[in-house]
């Protein structure tokens, strides 16, 4: 009966491990795509104030270009900038707690191991 309960609890462990590991990872692509959003910004911000004030620039919305004054679209880079530095700094919270409770489940698995070595053996022999 206690072997059946172990078993239970170690499917279900492993559930919330592959559950988290996935968040995490999705968690860490999004990071990735704020980060080279960013510095996409960043880019074309300091090539904008490299432009003069009467420089003619255009803003892309699909595949039309519309004439735009410089300073809407350094707003814009601004902007775009400052929203990927929040949420690049919410996304790293979510890792955190991620990481967190990563190794919470590591640690519940490794002690539901120790305390019963013939499921251990089971899961070796699978």
């Amino acid at each position: 009966m206690a072997d059946e309960a172990n078993r239970t609890a170690f499917i279900e462990i492993q559930g919330r491990m592959i559950e988290t590991s996935g968040k995490l990872k999705q968690v860490q692509t999004q990071i990735r795509n704020k980060e080279t959003e960013k510095k996409r910004a960043y880019l074309t911000l300091e090539e904008l104030k490299q432009l003069s004030d009467d420089t003619n620039t255009y803003k892309a919305i699909g595949r039309t270009f519309v004439l735009e004054p410089k300073a809407v679209l350094m707003n814009e880079q601004e902007q775009k900038l400052k929203d990927g530095e929040t949420a690049i700094a919410s996304l790293q919270t979510s890792k955190e707690y991620l990481e967190k409770h990563m190794a919470e489940v590591e640690n519940n698995l490794r002690e539901l191991l120790q305390q019963d070595p013939g499921l251990a053996r089971q899961i070796m022999t699978m």
